[in-house]
């Protein structure tokens, strides 16, 4: 079973979803606007036909990362909450740095990337569309 993070932006998705692609490469598996989803009985509002419907970038090799415009004049509200982090678990200090460097820009860092008391190479941030980020890279298991 694959979990993978589904997000909400006020109209952001697009913007947001170009950044995140910058950061960690690949291209969209899906990228459908409301204007292409047949929605019988739905009086789709001219501003919100180029949104997004549904958006989705792969992270590694099996997981995505996935999202949509939430529409308020079809009476989908979105509160930005406090509740939710996307937890990236890279696979060298290297990495960690350059995406934790990359998500870094024009957002809020909570914590930078630092060793950490339980032995890991960690940072956390809210990145500049208010999604919370964890960069984890953990340390080699004695084995």
């Amino acid at each position: 079973m694959n979990v993978n993070p589904y997000l909400n932006f006020p109209g952001t998705s697009e913007e947001a979803f170009e950044f995140y692609k910058s950061v960690f490469g690949g291209e969209f598996t899906s990228l459908v606007r409301f204007k292409d989803m047949p929605m019988e009985g739905v009086d789709l509002p001219k501003e919100a036909e180029e949104k997004i419907m549904h958006i989705a970038l792969p992270l590694g090799e099996d997981h995505l990362l996935m999202a949509t415009d939430a529409i308020e004049s079809m009476g989908q509200n979105l509160v930005q909450g406090n509740n939710h982090y996307i937890s990236v678990h890279p696979d060298s200090r290297e990495e960690a740095d350059r995406i934790f460097n990359g998500l870094s820009q024009g957002a809020d860092v909570e914590m930078p990337m630092a060793e950490q008391v339980w032995g890991d190479y960690y940072g956390s941030l809210k990145d500049k569309f208010g999604i919370g980020w964890m960069v984890n890279h953990g340390a080699p298991q004695e084995g």
